[in-house]
């Protein structure tokens, strides 16, 4: 039971700091692009990771590498959607990917879904109906955000398929983050050498970034970055998959209220149930008997979060 515990507070803890992304992101967002956010963010956490790099394994990389440019993918269309839109509603939009999984799945997979599933997308669409009648309309922030949501299922379903080949472990999880870092890296190196003078802009507006913006940088790549691979890997191992994905499904919340106390984002009655309707639908999209329930140590870590 101490184990359990123990385990609960280390998923808590790593949900509130990716809950605690989006209203930093939102905010660097006004100062540097997507692709500078993300080549600092990631720069810093790789090269916490660095000493893992050593015991990687080659089919880790490979399958780092790969994962690593699709996380890019979705943290590029994340980003670029929330400095068009609410951190707010960034947050519940991309935690959508939960549900996208299955439905994803069921397209391309021709895996069954259960009738949970299809009970889930219409709270969520109900949700967001109600979510966006009170506030602004559906903008293209928010149909960027949703882009990223479907590669970010993309990406939890490749995670799946890499956990199946190689045996889960906190160790190993933790190095194939460090592969996953280092290649999301690589990808934003590459397109900021493809853009006329990337790099020069990138050092001029790093010049003029005030030292609350370094320390939002220094939060995302350390905290939510690094450590909170290492609290996860050990987490996920403590508890069950119901509960993990009960409590990962309360990103959308934290981060609302991370956006009320630092960024001043309110929300209205509507949005307020909207939302409460779209974070049941994410938990109820996760239910399973628990006779039924898998065991945590047989699922991949959600390291999509990036979320994160």
């Amino acid at each position: 039971m101490r184990t359990e515990r123990l385990g609960l507070a280390a998923l808590l803890t790593v949900t509130v700091v990716w809950g605690t992304t989006f209203p930093a992101m939102k905010q660097l967002s006004t100062d540097l692009s997507a692709l500078q956010i993300i080549w600092l963010r990631f720069g810093l956490a790789a090269l916490v990771l660095l000493p893992l790099w050593r015991g990687i394994r080659r089919a880790e990389w490979r399958w780092g590498l790969g994962l690593g440019v699709l996380n890019f993918l979705a943290f590029w269309l994340q980003i670029e959607g929330l400095a068009l839109t609410t951190s707010n509603r960034n947050a519940f939009v991309t935690g959508l990917n939960v549900l996208l999984v299955p439905l994803i799945a069921w397209l391309v997979l021709r895996r069954r879904t259960g009738w949970q599933v299809w009970a889930a997308c219409a709270l969520a669409v109900a949700g967001m109906c109600l979510m966006f009648f009170e506030d602004t309309p559906w903008n293209r922030g928010d149909t960027l955000t949703l882009c990223s949501a479907v590669v970010y299922a993309l990406y939890i379903l490749g995670l799946e398929a890499a956990a199946r080949r190689h045996q889960a472990a906190p160790l190993r999880a933790t190095r194939m983050a460090a592969a996953l870092a280092g290649s999301m890296w690589a990808c934003t190196t590459l397109m900021l050498w493809l853009q006329p003078q990337g790099f020069e802009r990138l050092q001029t507006q790093a010049q003029a970034l005030s030292p609350g913006a370094w320390l939002a940088i220094a939060y995302l790549g350390l905290v939510a970055s690094a450590l909170v691979v290492v609290l996860q890997a050990w987490g996920q191992q403590r508890l069950d998959a119901m509960r993990s994905a009960i409590v990962f499904g309360l990103e959308p919340v934290f981060a609302a209220l991370t956006a009320w106390w630092l960024i001043d984002e309110r929300m209205g009655a509507l949005a307020l149930c909207g939302a409460a309707l779209m974070v049941v639908a994410l938990i109820f999209s996760q239910w399973t008997p628990p006779q039924a329930a898998p065991c945590a140590r047989s699922l991949p870590p959600a390291t999509a979060k990036p979320n994160a």
